[in-house]
């Protein structure tokens, strides 16, 4: 049975792209009065174009005066959705510390801004998205592995902290989502082909997987203080 939000108010940071515009949209079809924030004015502005239907709003989680403007504005939402996040990459002795602190600022601090701020009604939920990495560290991407599990057992206390709001997280897999649009078809592909072939599920994941399972979340008032894998395996693979 689908899930319906009709007559819910809706935020999603981070929807002008990826897996929050598929939320977004996956929210809107199921009803939901939806709200994108996100820092990027011409995604924004293209995101729109795909879903008329929403509001949009620019929001920089990185900046602690832009959140304190955005939510001292902003109405009691039933459900929000964290799903920005620019976070550089590689071994921790070769990634710069200020692209390493920015990292941390974007995924963790950003989500953490967002979570003491934001105003949920009672019952609604917060959903914070990390990643597999929490559960499965790479040798080459220390650092996300770091903040994924940090993501993770922030929002296991804020289950606590802002109950009876619920708190969850999903941490999805390998996603084909714009965030690989810098490599070449044809690298992109190899990689997603040879992603799939070690995989269990044996596909890499949609946007839209993943935010299936944001909406099964939202849309569940017995789930709080859970984490949600949707990797194709990738955890145990």
């Amino acid at each position: 049975m689908m899930r319906t939000f009709q007559n819910q108010s809706i935020l999603v940071v981070g929807g002008s792209s990826g897996i929050g515009l598929a939320a977004a949209k996956a929210f809107s079809d199921a009803g939901g009065d939806v709200t994108i924030a996100s820092r990027s004015h011409d995604k924004l502005a293209e995101a729109l174009r795909h879903l008329p239907g929403v509001t949009t709003s620019s929001l920089d989680i990185t900046r602690d005066e832009d959140v304190d403007k955005f939510f001292d504005a902003a109405p009691v939402f039933d459900h929000v959705v964290v799903s920005a996040a620019q976070t550089p990459g590689g071994p921790s002795r070769s990634l710069k510390l200020a692209d390493a602190y920015a990292a941390m600022n974007s995924k963790f601090w950003g989500a953490y801004r967002v979570a003491r701020r934001v105003r949920i009604h009672a019952g609604g939920s917060l959903t914070l998205v990390s990643g597999f990495l929490s559960v499965r560290p790479s040798a080459t991407s220390v650092l996300q592995g770091a903040i994924n599990a940090a993501l993770e057992a922030l929002a296991r206390g804020l289950a606590l902290e802002l109950s009876p709001i619920r708190v969850n997280t999903v941490s999805p897999g390998i996603v084909a989502t714009p965030l690989w649009s810098g490599m070449s078809d044809e690298a992109r592909n190899q990689m997603f082909e040879s992603a799939a072939n070690r995989l269990p599920a044996k596909r890499v994941g949609s946007a839209e997987d993943i935010a299936n399972a944001i909406l099964y979340l939202a849309g569940t008032p017995y789930a709080t203080g859970s984490t949600v894998l949707v990797d194709g395996g990738g955890a145990i693979a």
